[in-house]
């Protein structure tokens, strides 16, 4: 059958979670040629055909299917034993990073990551590309994006979900706001108001999800496309909206708007990085990576500690 090496193995898993040969041939830094030489080889190693041509890339046969997992692991495996240890001076990394995030994202989070980056990493640049919930796992796929940080739940073998850090939900509403006052609304108080809402491609359904549950659709005056709208719309009228706890906290530093306790408890969220399998990053995916988790994960946002503890 020949020799097998774990470059083939690295191709073999990349081609499967890519679908693609020149997403494949880009991460390892090598030509499409390469690439496939190297599927060319693995056919004849496994006698199988392993990926047919479609109209979008490769599809994988019953074969690539049977080994993908198995392979997948043992480099992850590998990969894992020969990086321990390894130290990796971030002050001479450089390149592009493609990522995705929310409008909310890019409004909170992106200062942040970038303001480190700019400190510890001046020579990484980013480019930022809006959140799709429908094909981010796919750009994520194909090499189009490098990772993107998302709340809700994405369930793929051929992507890794990293979470961040967790929120629960309180009400904004204008710092002068005519009628809401103190630190907490009752359920009547809630009924009694206008809404602003957000419906978009970001997956961030819950507030309009926790308004339906008690009844208060119709209470909504605004449907707009961007939470990063919502700091301007409130603090010039008597509207107010719910928003994830640490965004809130954001808007308040730098627009005259105020954070409410809700009438009712919320299920807390979760915001978790995407990528790819570490074994199917190149080595300056798997630095990004680290950092994104690094500077963004393990935030304790205002609004989930007790009353007492919001100083």
């Amino acid at each position: 059958m020949g020799t097998f090496d774990l470059n083939l193995a690295r191709v073999f898993v990349l081609l499967y979670e890519t679908g693609s040969v020149t997403a494949t041939a880009e991460t390892l830094h090598v030509t499409q040629p390469t690439v496939s030489y190297s599927l060319g080889k693995l056919r004849r190693h496994f006698d199988d055909e392993l990926f047919r041509r479609n109209g979008r890339g490769l599809t994988p046969t019953a074969g690539a299917r049977r080994l993908y997992l198995p392979l997948q692991r043992a480099l992850a495996e590998i990969d894992g034993t020969v990086r321990q240890g390894d130290l990796f001076d971030a002050g001479s990394m450089s390149g592009r990073f493609t990522i995705a995030l929310s409008d909310l994202g890019e409004a909170t989070l992106l200062p942040r990551l970038v303001a480190t980056a700019r400190e510890r990493a001046p020579g990484v640049s980013f480019t930022v590309r809006p959140f799709d919930v429908e094909d981010a796992e796919g750009q994520l796929r194909r090499g189009d994006l490098d990772a993107f940080v998302a709340t809700p739940v994405i369930t793929s073998h051929l992507t890794v979900r990293i979470p961040l850090f967790r929120e629960r939900y309180v009400l904004m509403v204008a710092a002068d706001h005519p009628r809401v006052r103190g630190d907490a609304v009752t359920p009547e108080d809630l009924a009694a108001e206008h809404h602003a809402t957000v419906f978009g491609p970001s997956g961030h359904v819950t507030p309009r999800a926790l308004l339906g549950a008690h009844g208060l659709l119709e209470r909504v005056a605004v449907d707009a496309t961007r939470f990063s709208m919502l700091p301007y719309l409130l603090e010039q009228t008597d509207l107010v909206a719910i928003v994830p706890g640490y965004v809130g906290e954001v808007f308040t530093a730098s627009h005259r708007v105020r954070l409410v306790r809700l009438p009712f408890e919320t299920e807390p969220i979760e915001i978790a990085l995407y990528a790819r399998h570490e074994s199917s990053r190149s080595p300056a995916q798997r630095w990004l990576v680290q950092f994104m988790a690094e500077v963004l994960g393990e935030q304790v946002s205002p609004a989930q500690l007790p009353p007492s503890s919001r100083r």
